[in-house]
């Protein structure tokens, strides 16, 4: 297993150089392989074998997607891979519920989200297209309802990782909505 992650790690770090570089090639060969590393690695450790792992495994695969639709400058190209990645979201938000999910955590966290959504939205407004106005809002309560649930499914005894890992999927959205709209540049996509 360690060469996998080893061989992922070399395919980041091929994807991040070769953007920077303006190698659009091999970028455009090296993200989608690195980004299928993560679906394999979720079949390899038995993903489909219970109903978390399947819909973990099911948003990893809408996430490889919306990774090869983002590859494309189009705004088409981006908006189907943001559809792509709020399904993967979904995906996630309904593995979470299987282990279970604290109301009473996630009504409080719910409150908190609602203030850092309206404040990321608030950020990107300058910067959007009208016609993605519409598209990042509903992609922001999405993305936004999984950390949500994250928080709960941690209050009711997941394990912290699965938080750790929603916090970082929602900072990494974060510097992918930075590059595309604010301010693009190689440190988001070091993140992103």
């Amino acid at each position: 297993m360690t060469w996998v992650f080893t061989a992922m790690t070399v395919l980041a770090l091929m994807v991040l150089l070769s953007g920077e570089r303006g190698n659009v090639t091999l970028r455009n060969l090296a993200k989608p392989v690195a980004s299928a590393g993560f679906v394999g690695v979720a079949l390899s450790a038995g993903a489909l074998d219970t109903n978390f792992g399947t819909w973990i495994f099911l948003g990893l695969v809408l996430g490889a997607s919306g990774d090869v639709l983002l590859l494309g400058a189009s705004q088409t190209a981006f908006l189907v891979g943001l559809v792509a990645f709020l399904l993967g979201n979904v995906a996630y938000i309904a593995a979470f519920f299987t282990l279970g999910v604290d109301s009473g955590v996630s009504f409080i966290a719910a409150s908190v989200a609602l203030v850092v959504g309206a404040l990321v939205f608030v950020w990107l407004r300058p910067h959007l297209p009208t016609a993605m106005v519409g598209p990042v809002i509903g992609y922001i309560a999405v993305i936004s309802t999984m950390l949500v649930v994250a928080v709960g499914a941690t209050a009711s005894g997941a394990t912290p990782m699965l938080l750790a890992g929603a916090v970082a999927f929602y900072l990494s959205d974060l510097s992918v909505a930075r590059d595309r709209f604010v301010a693009p540049g190689f440190v988001n996509r070091v993140w992103g």
